[in-house]
């Protein structure tokens, strides 16, 4: 951020400290005036761009933040999932895989197709939602399960190509009220610090957290527990923060179990880089992932599932 809006961040905060309101009112005006909000976290905070609109283009919404999107989250449930597609920046990655899934999918599956600040080509059958500039990892997900429609939400990226139902694998496992999340790619810490990716020996196994490409939760549980965070722009650690998220009892109760499960009808390709993020800048952003992933569960080592 320009150097006088963190200046007028960090005066801001002095000026709370103090219980001078005045000063801090008249320096968040001149923050938001700048096109950033400061988020107040108790005597903490974070300052971010501030929204863009949404704006309509043919007569289609683009939206400019997720609580933007009309949801449906007290609507009642129907249907056996509900899959978020979320669009990469590679039209041909994006057309293969959703050609697979809808191929693959079982019936009673809807699809929405999450564009966030992408073009995408998707069948007339879907619903697309598009973004009038990117917003990130975490803003396009939390768009995706405001429409979701069934108790089983299935997140799935254009690196994802079945070649069969993964679906009803992942439903199923589901079923057991003990298991809050599931996906074919797991990985497992001792310390919450140091993941690696799980080797399932054909069995669904116990993982610490389930990886993003193809992830799997229940609608009730994201929504219970709070958006998703949105200062998660891309995806890297997003994934391990949503499982112990849906996992997490509380400290004084067992944790619900992350499930990897092997052998799913897909092929894995590489994950698609967003183009508009430079290397330089993705690597920021996942140091800040991983700063926000320890500032919420640095001491919480009852979710870590040892190799």
């Amino acid at each position: 951020m320009p150097a006088a809006i963190e200046d007028a961040a960090r005066r801001r905060a002095e000026a709370r400290a103090a219980r001078d309101w005045e000063t801090a009112d008249r320096l968040r005006a001149e923050i938001e005036a700048a096109g950033w909000r400061v988020i107040d976290a108790g005597v903490r905070y974070r300052v971010e761009r501030a929204s863009p609109a949404s704006i309509e283009v043919g007569g289609e919404i683009r939206y400019g933040r997720s609580e933007d999107v009309p949801s449906r989250l007290d609507e009642p449930l129907t249907g056996l999932a509900s899959v978020i597609f979320l669009a990469s920046g590679d039209k041909f990655a994006n057309r293969r895989s959703l050609a697979a899934l809808d191929d693959a999918v079982p019936a009673g599956v809807d699809v929405v197709v999450v564009a966030d600040g992408v073009d995408v080509d998707a069948s007339t059958t879907h619903e697309v939602l598009r973004t009038s500039a990117p917003l990130g990892r975490g803003a396009a997900l939390n768009i995706g399960i405001r429409r979701a429609r069934a108790a089983i939400v299935i997140a799935i990226d254009s690196s994802i190509v079945p070649s069969g139902d993964v679906i009803t694998p992942l439903v199923d496992v589901l079923r057991d009220p003990t298991v809050a999340v599931a996906g074919p790619f797991g990985l497992v810490s001792s310390d919450l610090r140091l993941f690696n990716e799980a080797v399932p020996s054909g069995e669904p196994v116990d993982v610490t957290a389930v990886q993003g490409e193809l992830i799997a939760f229940r609608r009730a549980d994201a929504a219970g527990r709070g958006p998703i965070d949105e200062g998660f722009r891309i995806s890297r650690y997003l994934d391990v923060w949503l499982s112990l998220v849906l996992r997490d009892e509380g400290e004084d109760r067992p944790a619900r179990r992350a499930v990897a499960v092997p052998g799913l009808a897909l092929e894995r390709g590489e994950p698609v880089a967003r183009p508009s993020v430079p290397s330089k800048q993705r690597d920021r952003l996942s140091k800040r992932s991983f700063y926000r992933l320890l500032d919420r569960f640095r001491t919480r080592l009852d979710l870590a599932v040892p190799p």
